[in-house]
């Protein structure tokens, strides 16, 4: 993880500055380490446009996964005794996926500070689902490397604390069709494509 912090990094523009210790202030992220910062909010895309394809927030995103996924099992272990593996497996599923991280995304005005290449903006980046999702996990993992874990937990819970309730109220509905797309998307950067192999019934029920 030191790498992440120490890394020698490009001075950050004032404007710059002034947005990111906005964010840091209005997010409770408590992160002042304001290149981890920039970095958490740099994609791919921008990176290789300044010359610099390493200096982005892939490797915060495959650690904030990680983090994202531990907070909420353990967010739902305290909150939720009584309940089995397998009811806490499928409400964790659906509160750590796209969905769910677009909707803290939009929560903590993701799209606002986001670094995007020419291309990624010109092709609407900034309303993508998964640079929006990859960048909200990205935060969680800047947030554990600068607070430690319990800091982390307690900003995921900030952000999504209140999904958690509104999937366990709505008695953990999921579209599958969606949970499969998410997972293929993740996995291999690809959407599945479908084939209506047959129908029965009147048009209006098959």
């Amino acid at each position: 993880m030191d790498d992440l912090r120490t890394e020698e990094a490009p001075s950050l523009a004032p404007e710059r500055e002034r947005e990111l210790l906005i964010f840091s202030e209005t997010s409770g992220i408590g992160v002042d380490d304001l290149d981890l910062l920039d970095r958490a909010f740099t994609h791919r895309s921008h990176a290789n446009e300044a010359g610099d394809r390493t200096r982005n927030n892939e490797r915060l995103e495959f650690l904030g996964d990680s983090i994202l996924g531990l907070a909420i099992a353990d967010l739902l272990l305290e909150r939720y005794p009584d309940k089995e593996e397998g009811e806490l497996s499928k409400i964790k599923s659906i509160v750590v996926s796209e969905d769910s991280l677009v909707l803290a995304a939009k929560k903590l005005d993701v799209a606002r500070y986001l670094l995007l290449g020419k291309g990624e903006e010109q092709t609407g980046g900034r309303r993508k689902k998964a640079l929006l999702a990859d960048c909200t996990e990205a935060l969680f993992g800047a947030c554990y490397v600068h607070n430690g874990f319990p800091e982390a937990k307690a900003f995921v819970d900030r952000t999504l604390g209140e999904r958690i309730v509104a999937v366990v109220e709505d008695d953990y509905h999921r579209d599958y069709k969606t949970a499969l797309q998410e997972y293929m998307q993740k996995k291999w950067r690809i959407v599945p494509t479908y084939t209506l192999v047959s129908k029965t019934g009147p048009d209006h029920n098959f």
